[in-house]
């Protein structure tokens, strides 16, 4: 069941592709910086126990 967009269509179907593009990057770039900050918060912690 799609609905009718008519002459639209293609505008409409790729504005709903490009958010989804949008979306996966977006979520891609947010875990990737999550791994590195966590990596980096490793890292000082080690330091600081290392240090005493």
């Amino acid at each position: 069941m799609t609905p009718d967009l008519g002459k639209y269509a293609v505008e409409v179907l790729s504005a709903y592709a490009a958010s989804v593009v949008l979306l996966v990057a977006l979520i891609a770039v947010t875990l990737r910086r999550g791994r590195i900050a966590r990596a980096a918060l490793k890292e000082v912690e080690r330091e600081v126990k290392s240090d005493g």
